[in-house]
């Protein structure tokens, strides 16, 4: 087996694996590294080769740490590999800690999307020297929990599957004459920032800068990886989305609502655009990602309503294991977990909030 780091002109070879892989994620893609790129991260991608072929990958984004000369080291979703071969991944993981070491990492964080209920891949990773990280809220730097909605199903199977309101909500919107516009350019999405800022004040969270989104754009928008979508009622835009399509794989990631005319029910409607968008473009499912963690069965306080509006379309619930540390540096991990509330900012930067 062959290891090495790999650059530009191995981009669609990397990105074909991740992309063709069963969870293979956009944030593990060439372009989420040059995007995160323009933010201060440097990414290193690397590949494990078996007779020619690619069998794990990992983009790993390294940020400096002011002052010591050291980094850390995320592979955000990652690694892409089939974490129950612990041989497979004993072997990537020792030459992920030597990429780590190369860097001058304090430490290698991974948060693969790995179910809970996959005790084999989880004892392989530890076994391969990381660790579990306590996180809170969403679950760390990536939702721990998501809702996802199978497409294997016709169009008509899957409006039957929503809860009746759903059903009556989004039929609703259609009889108020609500258009949902699928086929936005970037000269929407200004549009789009001022519905964000709108819903960040209304509901208390922080938003990114619009010059990220514009980077977005650049990014993501010519390989067809991303998707900004805008509703209207009366020709005036009351909310809109971003959404992420890789591979058979689709993700609902930024969403935005004015808070005029949310009476005729735009976000049902969008939402059920996206859905036809995905199943269209041959996905095996829509990821709305992150909601409130459940606990003995029941909805965490935390954001009960964002869970409701998306329970609301039938989807599964999945929970991953989480974020895992592989530790470089004891000392300075000690460190960086004293000072982690401050530090986890850096990374929230790596995260696509909702």
């Amino acid at each position: 087996m062959e290891f090495r780091e790999v650059g530009e002109v191995e981009r669609a070879r990397f990105d074909s694996f991740v992309a063709g892989f069963d969870t293979g994620d956009l944030l593990q893609s060439f372009e989420w590294g040059d995007l995160k790129a323009r933010g201060g991260w440097t990414p290193v991608r690397v590949v494990a080769e078996e007779d020619g072929k690619i069998v794990a990958a990992a983009s790993i984004l390294l940020r400096p740490i002011p002052k010591i000369g050291r980094c850390i080291a995320y592979a955000p979703r990652g690694p892409v590999l089939d974490t129950q071969n612990s041989t497979l991944v004993n072997a990537f993981c020792c030459f992920l800690r030597q990429i780590a070491i190369k860097h001058r990492a304090i430490l290698l964080k991974i948060d693969p999307p790995v179910p809970i209920e996959d005790t084999v891949s989880e004892t392989n990773l530890r076994s391969a020297g990381f660790r579990p990280v306590k996180t809170g809220g969403f679950g760390g730097t990536q939702p721990k929990c998501v809702m996802q909605l199978d497409l294997d199903k016709s169009l008509e199977e899957l409006m039957a599957s929503f809860k009746p309101k759903w059903r009556y909500n989004i039929r609703l919107a259609e009889r108020k004459g609500v258009v949902v516009k699928l086929n936005c350019d970037k000269s929407d999405l200004p549009v789009f920032y001022e519905l964000l800022l709108e819903t960040a004040e209304r509901d208390g969270f922080r938003v990114r800068s619009f010059q990220y989104f514009q980077d977005m754009w650049d990014c993501l928008v010519p390989p067809g990886y991303m998707r900004l979508v805008l509703t209207y009622y009366q020709n005036q835009p009351i909310a809109g989305a971003i959404a992420y399509l890789f591979g058979n794989k689709a993700w609902y990631t930024y969403g935005a609502s004015s808070n005029e005319h949310r009476n005729v029910m735009p976000n049902h409607l969008m939402q059920w655009k996206l859905i036809q968008w995905a199943k269209e473009s041959g996905c095996k499912w829509y990821d709305f990602r992150g909601v409130s963690p459940r606990r003995d069965g029941e909805l965490d306080e935390h954001l009960q309503g964002l869970n409701r509006f998306k329970e609301g379309f039938s989807p599964r619930f999945v929970e991953y294991i989480g974020e895992y540390d592989m530790v470089i540096s004891p000392l300075l991990y000690r460190l960086w977990a004293f000072a982690m509330p401050r530090v986890r900012s850096i990374l929230k930067q790596t995260h696509p909030a909702e």
